[in-house]
């Protein structure tokens, strides 16, 4: 949806820690970090990857081929018992939020299944209005995540129509994946979202080419954790005491769609970047290249998508 009907949107974007592997707190300091956004009139709030509980980095939880320990097995467990149903009263704790702020809400949980023990790493999206109106399951989880999550199907390519043009994105590296961006530029992304736990320098540049390629503002969201934040009791001290401090230094970013950095990367710090982006910078960007448009061909090439 190209026409918008408000051409600016101010976008919060939370660099921060969740209270690890404590949903209930986690949830308490997501809600006050919306509080904080609203009142700086954010029109956007985006959160990171896997915000709820947490995201366990430097955890194998007994993983090895052919075998697994139940100490990784309680340690899973705890995950699996802050992780979130959706919809539930968790989400409906998020949604009252964002419809307070009178603003999209966009955060990364660890779901659970209302109907099984699999665990989704899961990107939702609330509106101002407090309804759920996008939830997407990762498609593909990364390396040994695939320990701790399933593969997801459940909105694979979601977007939301806004009065800032259309909303959408994909979960850390779905965004290596070229089928699934040309599946969100095919739907006319405006506002891609990118919430990742890639903290390298070298990730900076997937969202500049995101950007050029969508021809699309791209908002890169990271946490900012440190190992002195795990909490006591977990198993796998040896795993743990060999991670440094600075587990996740950062690095969101908000950048044109003209790849340009609109915000640079911020590191080390938990803060709240502000950005208002101007949506006229879109069809002035695709005057040349439209990923989906003009600068494709259909003749030759076709895309087909099986969105659940």
């Amino acid at each position: 949806m190209i026409d918008f009907e408000k051409s600016k949107c101010k976008v919060a974007v939370v660099q921060a820690a969740p209270v690890l592997f404590d949903k209930e707190k986690t949830i308490d300091k997501t809600i006050a970090l919306i509080e904080d956004a609203s009142q700086k009139s954010a029109d956007l709030i985006v959160f990171p990857e896997a915000f709820i509980p947490c995201y366990p980095r430097g955890f194998s939880y007994g993983f090895v081929v052919g075998s697994r320990t139940m100490e990784g097995r309680q340690d899973w467990k705890l995950l699996y018992d802050n992780s979130v149903v959706v919809p539930s009263k968790d989400t409906d704790r998020i949604a009252s939020a964002a419809k307070e702020a009178n603003a999209y809400v966009a955060i990364g949980i660890n779901e659970r299944d209302e109907k099984n023990c699999t665990l989704y790493c899961t990107f939702i999206i609330f509106s101002p209005e407090g309804k759920i109106v996008s939830k997407h399951r990762k498609l593909k989880p990364t390396g040994t995540e695939r320990c701790i999550w399933g593969d997801g199907n459940e909105g694979a390519i979601s977007t939301v129509d806004t009065v800032f043009g259309t909303m959408g994105g994909l979960i850390c590296w779905e965004n290596y994946m070229p089928l699934a961006r040309a599946a969100l530029y095919q739907k006319g992304v405006s506002i891609y979202l990118a919430p990742t736990a890639d903290n390298r320098e070298e990730w900076q540049h997937t969202m500049q080419h995101i950007a050029m390629e969508g021809r699309c503002f791209v908002i890169g969201c990271n946490q900012h954790v440190t190992k002195s934040q795990y909490p006591e009791g977990l198993h796998s001290q040896n795993e743990l005491a060999a991670l440094p401090e600075d587990l996740c230094p950062g690095g969101s970013c908000i950048v044109s769609p003209f790849g340009k950095y609109l915000v640079e990367p911020v590191w080390n710090k938990e803060t709240i970047i502000y950005q208002e982006l101007d949506m006229e910078q879109v069809p002035l960007s695709r005057m040349d290249f439209d990923p989906t448009g003009h600068y494709s061909r259909p003749d030759v090439f076709h895309l087909e998508v099986n969105n659940n």
